[in-house]
């Protein structure tokens, strides 16, 4: 077979629709930005600062603050203006952000206090426009095919895990964490002007553009509403904050375990990090095919089970050569596992949400998602000082394999073989009439 025909995209195929490859291309490059962010900022307090775990757990923590203080308020306000320029802005400024550590380190000020305002400003912009990202993607693509989209998305985030790691850590190497930063901020600023032409289908009416101060606090109410009367959706955001809780712990004290418990350079991080990219491009590959077979709810708890696993064998396997292997090998098992997980989750809470109430529902579920993060990471950071770095690893993979038992018994999840269709907007108009004055 040709090489051209391998290439050759079906008919229908997301990557044929223009808005959707203009999209994709976005989040491909800002991708690539993000991987160096991923490595760079914590090795910068690691490595260079020396921080401690709890230093680590605080500076973890300071960046999800912004996610419990702004996510429903940010929910109300995305539900009322155009979420395309939110994500533009969001990115440039993502990119002001990492720009602000070199310039901090050239002229003398770095602290793990200057790092914490760069964390709780990257927090304050992944809560707004995070959730406007997400609701982008549901005014470019259909929603029948959601899985199919977050499985490409993620692939196009795979092929910068591949890659993005090795390269960061020899950028690291070569130049230091913080002049790296830079290459981030260059990548998130092409990322923007990519995404000022997608061309989005955006509905839009006077009730949703109204400012009038009386209706927020009701409407903030209604999308609350509209979540807990959702019993899945309630049940995606238990078990969700349940794992974040245990991610969180885990990647607190993770540079700190490579860097101090296997001896990895700054560069043997940055290619041990590679194996996310495989990971993600097998959890990409192979998510949507395995959601179709048996369920994007059983599909959600094999997610679960993945990271578990590979948080356990990490723990468990003792410095040298077989702690560093087994080290990529925990990046690769949470990248697929990770892919299987958020491909399903937040593709079930779009499907079975109206257009009109996906801001408030977005910002509402991460909100609860990320309640236990916080106190997660909190956790992580006191277990590595205190007990010793292997302690919140243990930590991490025991909570999440109970939660993958505690998953499977659930029959709403065991159950779930395809994505629910929304209510009809006329359906949930009744939960604002309930909050709003006579």
């Amino acid at each position: 077979m040709r090489l051209a025909d391998l290439l050759r995209l079906p008919p229908g195929d997301l990557w044929r629709d223009a808005s959707y490859l203009r999209l994709w291309s976005s989040i491909l490059t800002s991708s690539f930005g993000n991987q160096v962010m991923l490595l760079a900022l914590p090795l910068t307090a690691a490595v260079l600062l020396k921080a401690t775990p709890t230093q680590m757990g605080l500076l973890t923590a300071v960046e999800l603050l912004p996610f419990l203080l702004f996510s429903l308020p940010s929910g109300v306000w995305l539900d009322r203006v155009r979420k395309l320029p939110v994500y533009v802005w969001g990115e440039l400024l993502v990119a002001v952000a990492a720009a602000s550590v070199p310039l901090a380190w050239w002229l003398g000020w770095l602290s793990m206090g200057w790092l914490y305002i760069v964390g709780f400003l990257l927090g304050a912009v992944h809560t707004v426009a995070g959730s406007a990202a997400q609701i982008v993607l549901t005014q470019v693509v259909a929603r029948e095919r959601l899985v199919e989209a977050h499985a490409k998305n993620a692939l196009a985030s795979s092929g910068a895990e591949v890659v993005g790691p090795g390269l960061a850590g020899l950028l690291v190497k070569l130049f230091g964490a913080p002049v790296t930063l830079l290459v981030n901020a260059v990548l998130l600023i092409g990322s923007a002007a990519i995404l000022k032409g997608v061309r989005v289908h955006e509905r839009r009416d006077g009730a949703a553009t109204s400012w009038r101060a009386a209706h927020l606090w009701q409407d903030l109410v209604a999308g609350l509403r509209f979540v807990t009367g959702q019993r899945l959706l309630v049940t995606l955001a238990v078990l969700m904050g349940v794992w974040q809780m245990a991610h969180y712990a885990a990647i607190t004290v993770q540079i700190l375990f490579a860097t101090r418990t296997l001896g990895l350079s700054e560069h043997e991080v940055g290619l041990a990090y590679m194996g996310v990219g495989v990971g993600t491009i097998a959890g990409s590959v192979l998510g949507r095919r395995i959601s179709q077979r048996i369920g994007p709810g059983p599909c959600l708890v094999m997610g679960y089970a993945v990271t578990g696993a590979g948080w356990l064998l990490v723990a468990a396997t003792p410095a040298g050569a077989f702690g560093v292997a087994a080290f990529a090998l925990m990046m690769m098992m949470f990248a697929g596992g990770a892919v299987f997980i958020f491909i399903n989750f937040l593709a079930l809470r779009q499907a079975v949400t109206p257009a009109p109430l996906l801001g408030r529902m977005t910002s509402t579920m991460r909100w609860l998602s990320l309640l236990a993060a916080g106190p997660g990471a909190l956790l992580g950071g006191w277990l590595g000082e205190h007990v010793g770095l292997r302690s919140a690893l243990y930590f991490a993979a025991g909570s999440t394999l109970l939660l993958a038992v505690a998953a499977w018994r659930l029959p709403l999840i065991r159950e779930l073989r395809q994505l629910p269709r929304p209510d009809e907007p006329s359906d949930w108009l009744g939960l604002e009439a309930d909050v709003r004055p006579g």
